[in-house]
Order: C-alpha cells, then sequence, then structure tokens
C-alpha cells in the first residue's frame, strides 16, 4: 500500500518546516548550554512528523464483491450506529452510522459507494467536538448524496470538529462515484456521518475501528427501494 503526502497539506507542511528551521537554527548558533537546543529540535521534530502523518493519502485499492457493497468513507471510530429521520435531502427514516476521526486518522474522504453523484451542498456552522450528536447538524458540513446503479441514495456528510476548520469536497453533481477514489478532505480532527437505506445490511458495531475505502461497514438490500 504506498502513501503519499495529499495535496491539501503541501503547502502547509513547507510553511511548518520553515517556521521549525527559523526558530531552531538561532538556537544552534547562539544558545547555550546545547542541550536547549537539542531538546527544542526534538520537539519540533515530533511536531512536523505528527503533521506529516496527519496529511498521509494513501491509495487504496478494494478486494471483494463490489455489488451493493458500503465501505467506511474514512479512517476512524464508529461513534453512532442508529435509525434516523434524515431531513435535508432524503426525508426519510434511514440508518445513520459514524465515523469519527481523530487527529492521528488519515484524513482524506472515500466516496462510500459506486455511482453518480445526485446532490452537494455546504453548511456554515458551529465547531463543536465532532464526537457529539450535534455535530451532525449544527457543525460547519458539507452533504453528499451519491445514486447507486439500482437507484438507491446513499447520503454522506462531512463534519467538521473542534480543531477543523476547513472542508474539502471533490465531488460535483452528475460525476462517477468511485469507492477508490478520494470525495474529500477534512483538515484536522472530523466525522463522517453516512445515512443508509432501511435494510441495509451492517456488519460494524460501536467502537469498531474502520479504514477508508477497505473495510465494508454494510450491505444495500436493492429489493428496499421506495
Amino acid at each position: 500500500m504506498r502513501v503519499k503526502i495529499h495535496h491539501e497539506g503541501t503547502g502547509l507542511l513547507v510553511i511548518i518546516a520553515a517556521i521549525l528551521l527559523v526558530i531552531n537554527a538561532p538556537l544552534w548558533v547562539w544558545v547555550r548550554p546545547i542541550v536547549w537546543a537539542i531538546v527544542s529540535t526534538a520537539v519540533s521534530g515530533v511536531l512536523f512528523l505528527l503533521a506529516l502523518n496527519f496529511f498521509r493519502s494513501p491509495r487504496r485499492i478494494f478486494q471483494g464483491d463490489r455489488k451493493n457493497v458500503v465501505v467506511s468513507s474514512a479512517d476512524g471510530t464508529v461513534v453512532a450506529l442508529e435509525e434516523v429521520y434524515e431531513p435535508e435531502y432524503l426525508k426519510c427514516r434511514c440508518i445513520q452510522l459514524s465515523v469519527f476521526m481523530s487527529i492521528l486518522n488519515v484524513h482524506a474522504n472515500w466516496f462510500p459507494v459506486d455511482g453518480e453523484v445526485e446532490y452537494i451542498k455546504h453548511h456554515h456552522g458551529r465547531f463543536m467536538a465532532a464526537y457529539l450528536p450535534k455535530s451532525s447538524t449544527e457543525n460547519e458540513r458539507s452533504t453528499v448524496v451519491i445514486r447507486t446503479s439500482a437507484g438507491q441514495q446513499v447520503l454522506m456528510r462531512q463534519i467538521a470538529g473542534a480543531m477543523a476548520r476547513r472542508i474539502v469536497t471533490y465531488a460535483r453533481p452528475g460525476e462517477e462515484a468511485n469507492i477508490e477514489d478520494h470525495m474529500g478532505f477534512i483538515k484536522f480532527g472530523s466525522r463522517i456521518d453516512l445515512f443508509l437505506p432501511l435494510g441495509t445490511t451492517i456488519n460494524v458495531k460501536i467502537g469498531d475501528k474502520t479504514t477508508g475505502g477497505i473495510t465494508v461497514v454494510g450491505r444495500l438490500n436493492p429489493q428496499n427501494n421506495a
């Protein structure tokens, strides 16, 4: 599995590296004892590695039967799994499956199903902790709806968290959705909500760890088309 740095982070990583260089270089030249320069450089190195880790952009190839499959859109932990009413677009009862991404997780987001992008809308909002239930409707967020070849609609919502200040959505209406492609990116701690049709077979439970583009979180049942 080849890993590269996401283009959303390249500019920021250069800025961070430059700032850390400006901070640490004078310490090695002017400050004594030298232990202060060593400690500062070590701390700076750890901070830069954390930033580098955050902006990983792995290319993932799904292995297995793709028919009716629903994959996790993000790396993280399942924090919600319940039947709810989705009021924004689907306007029906669905299964909500939410994955919380910590600052240590990859923050690229994958399409959860194959199909066609049908709807996109960005909502301005608050920046509460992403694991809170209200974050799904009150935080800064973007909604994407994909219609599968069988005619079922899956709604995916990118939600900003307490530290996230930018949601990037690459998908556009009418474009093809592919579970191996990045749908977007969220900078720093955040959450992804999936709203799946009732009757979908769920393969995970609360507390399970997921890998975006790889973990099968459910299977759609086309017989449940409205």
